[in-house]
Parts: structure tokens; sequence; C-alpha cells
């Protein structure tokens, strides 16, 4: 026997949560006490109204413009200048957004005839162009 030893009982060692539990609801009433609430504007959004029908067709329209063999640009049957290119794609853009254009360039007509054409129309915002060749 030892002196001066004690055995210690075979207790498990608790820790007391109570306090810890206290500060934790008393750190949790300060804050919803102390926080603001602000309610912030959003965008008014106006909907459509609902139907069962289905949503009307935009139609699309097809711009062709032709480059005569001795380079004279031709757009429905009449002849344009090339610098008014831009205004008419512009003005069929703003009637339907979903215009195309075809340039039918004559075989013999020089090519920087149709780059300036078709930079007009991409500066006009309509970037669906096609090439075709005229016989």
């Amino acid at each position: 026997m030892a002196l001066g030893r004690r055995k210690i009982a075979d207790e498990p060692a608790e820790i007391d949560m109570t306090p810890m539990l206290d500060v934790v609801f008393i750190l949790l009433i300060f804050f919803v006490v102390t926080a603001t609430f602000v309610q912030e504007s959003g965008i008014d959004i106006n909907r459509p109204p609902i139907t069962d029908q289905p949503p009307p067709e935009q139609q699309s329209r097809t711009l062709v413009f032709r480059i005569a063999e001795d380079n004279g640009v031709w757009l429905e049957g009449r002849r344009i200048d090339v610098r008014s290119v831009r205004a008419n794609v512009e003005r069929a853009h703003a009637e339907s957004p979903q215009t195309s254009v075809i340039i039918e360039a004559h075989p013999r007509s020089k090519t920087a005839t149709f780059v300036l054409i078709s930079d007009q129309i991409r500066e006009a915002g309509v970037q669906d162009i096609a090439l075709s060749t005229a016989p």
C-alpha cells in the first residue's frame, strides 16, 4: 500500500454543458434583437398574360443582293449604290429581327464588291449572310 496515493474510482469524466448552452442562447438572442432587417427593393416584372395558344411566329425576311457582271448592286429589282446597302439592311432588320441576307454574285464580278457589301451588312447588325453565284 502506497502512502499518499488514493485509488481513483472508475468514474467517467463529465463536462457540464449547461453554462456553454446558456452563453449560446444569450448570443442568439443578442444577434436576433440587434439585427436589422432591410427589405431591398426589387425590379417589377411585367409578365405576359398566360394563354393556351402558341406564340405567333415571327416572319423572317430574306434580302437578296445581286452583284452583276459590271459590279452593279441590285436589290429587289432596282439598282442601288454600294453605300446604301447598310441603310437598306438596317431598315429590314428593324422590321424583322430574323433577317437573313443572300448575296448572289456573278462569277465575273469582283471580290472587292462582295467584301464591301458583306462588311456593310455586318455593320448593320445582320450576321446571317450567304453567298450564291448566279449562272
